[in-house]
């Protein structure tokens, strides 16, 4: 019964975990705004523990346990920039690079904007 207990475990912790690590985990959907395209890229880490065990107390009665458990962590470690024909990435972990990327958001905002207000002025002429 132990033995059924631990795999019943073990396959629970990993079925689930096929379907959270996917491709889409480690690379991130891409963001498109106007004419740049970012595409997170993300580092995922996974560790997990199972067991079980059968035992008696001072009564003479049997008992049997089991448990599971895991833990993650994810972690943002660069966005590859893409322009027209022109692909940089810049690693998250570099300060520079993050005040480049904090640098680019003032351009991404306003074309954020001017779509934001094409969209409405397409919907007042309908």
């Amino acid at each position: 019964m132990e033995n059924n207990a631990v795999k019943e475990n073990l396959d629970s912790l990993f079925g689930n975990l096929e379907k959270f690590l996917k491709t889409e985990t480690v690379v991130g959907e891409p963001i498109v705004v106007g004419e740049v395209t970012l595409v997170p890229i993300i580092s995922v880490m996974f560790g997990c523990g199972t067991g079980g065990g059968t035992g008696h107390d001072n009564k003479g009665m049997n008992g049997t346990g089991s448990g599971g458990g895991g833990g993650a962590r994810i972690t943002p470690n660069a966005i590859l920039v893409i322009k027209k024909d022109e692909v940089t990435l810049l690693p998250i972990k570099e300060k520079s690079n993050i005040d480049n990327l904090l640098n680019m958001v003032p351009d991404i905002v306003s074309k954020l904007n001017i779509k934001k207000e094409k969209n409405e002025e397409t919907q007042e002429e309908k």
